[in-house]
């Protein structure tokens, strides 16, 4: 059950993928324009995880589905999939909108 977090989130990610790539809408348009907005995009998040951290507003909890180790105090492993999935969920739904929007 370790890998049940982090499988939930490659499954999620795989989803988005698949649906990028039907409809051409992030990295299947212009992946190198992707790659740099998603990774901005967690960079911002990265920044307030570890402020939160920092401050003791985010603490770390063990769970049986998540890994048994961090990257840092309170850091685990999996939340780098989770600010990808995260950002790149954003912008295959803003893409998606407005290319549909486009269509009107």
């Amino acid at each position: 059950m370790t890998f049940a977090y982090l499988t939930g989130l490659l499954i999620g990610i795989a989803g988005m993928a698949t649906i990028d790539w039907r409809y051409k809408l992030a990295f299947w348009r212009n992946k190198k324009q992707t790659w740099a907005i998603v990774l901005t995009a967690m960079a911002v998040f990265l920044v307030w995880d570890f402020l939160g951290i920092w401050l003791g507003i985010f603490i770390g909890g063990t769970s049986q589905y998540q890994l048994p180790f961090s990257l840092a105090p309170h850091f685990p492993l999996e939340e780098l999939f989770f600010l990808f999935l995260l950002s790149y969920c954003t912008l295959v739904i803003y893409s998606g909108v407005r290319t549909w929007r486009s269509r009107i």
